[in-house]
């Protein structure tokens, strides 16, 4: 089998049993920044190369670079990324989808804004999109480690008709208050949405063509497992959680480790004017 676009590997399985074993044992836990002592005005911590290589510019457009080059760079640099795993149901209710979308992360709190990014134009719009425009509304739900694999398959290339649901052996739930869309009963967290607005975007490599199309959408009701919950309902507990994320290619990450950082207050951390003023001296 030779390596491909969705598979760099010429035998995938064989490549996958060289690697160690899913440790399930690691949990979520909070350790302390690279350097606890970090002063204001000290620049990179200790784990900063101390002869870094110089960088290299890159024009997106530049001649003869093939588009496909800044997908690859993108998502190979601009990571980790949230997925919304997206549900949607037809306008008239006959066909439902379900499929992870890496274009994806939320721009405003009030009101709830999500934002989703297809990388087709609406002429050429995909099972998801297709239905979230002729519906207005979605279900985006949080992957966790616990349904990682069944997630990954309904990204699987089905003519539009084909319910995802049945590939990947997930649940589901038609309690929706504000959408038609099921949402995923084994995901811990999710959002009813409703569109907000739509933009396409012309290509720059082949001019008049369509090469994407961006979606805001409203969140109207939000969905937790009550284990994850804390009492006020303001607050998810990332180790139950435990959300998967995309990096580049065919690469997933998880979240193990957190570190905490308070915000600075100029005057009270920094020291106000005074002691900026004395910082910019030191330069």
């Amino acid at each position: 089998m030779a390596p491909n676009l969705h598979n760099p590997h010429r035998d995938f399985k064989s490549v996958e049993a060289t690697r160690p074993d899913f440790d399930s044992s690691s949990q979520f836990h909070v350790t302390k920044v690279p350097s606890p002592s970090w002063a204001f005005g000290s620049g990179p911590n200790d784990q900063h190369p101390k002869n870094p290589k110089s960088h290299v510019a890159i024009d997106p457009h530049e001649e003869g670079r093939p588009v496909g080059y800044n997908y690859k760079l993108l998502i190979s640099s601009i990571i980790p990324r949230p997925i919304a795993f997206v549900s949607t149901v037809s306008k008239d209710g006959r066909t439902q989808n379900l499929a992870p979308f890496s274009y994806f992360n939320f721009v405003n709190h009030d009101p709830p804004i999500l934002v989703v990014g297809f990388a087709t134009g609406i002429a050429n719009a995909k099972d998801t999109l297709k239905n979230v425009l002729e519906s207005e509304t979605a279900v985006i739900n949080i992957i966790s480690e616990t349904f990682l694999e069944a997630a990954n398959a309904t990204s699987i290339n089905a003519p539009y008709g084909v319910s995802e649901w049945e590939v990947a052996g997930l649940t589901p739930v038609y309690d929706c208050e504000t959408v038609k869309a099921p949402r995923v009963k084994e995901a811990v967290f999710s959002v009813e949405v409703k569109v907000d607005s739509v933009r396409e975007f012309d290509s720059r490599a082949t001019p008049g063509k369509k090469a994407g199309t961006m979606i805001t959408f409203e969140g109207t009701r939000f969905w937790v497992r009550e284990d994850a919950l804390n009492e006020e309902k303001n607050i998810v507990d990332p180790a139950v959680l435990r959300p998967i994320s995309r990096l580049g290619g065919i690469t997933y990450a998880r979240v193990t480790e957190g570190m905490e950082l308070p915000r600075p207050d100029f005057d009270k951390d920094l020291g106000g004017q005074e002691a900026y003023d004395k910082l910019k001296k030191s330069e």
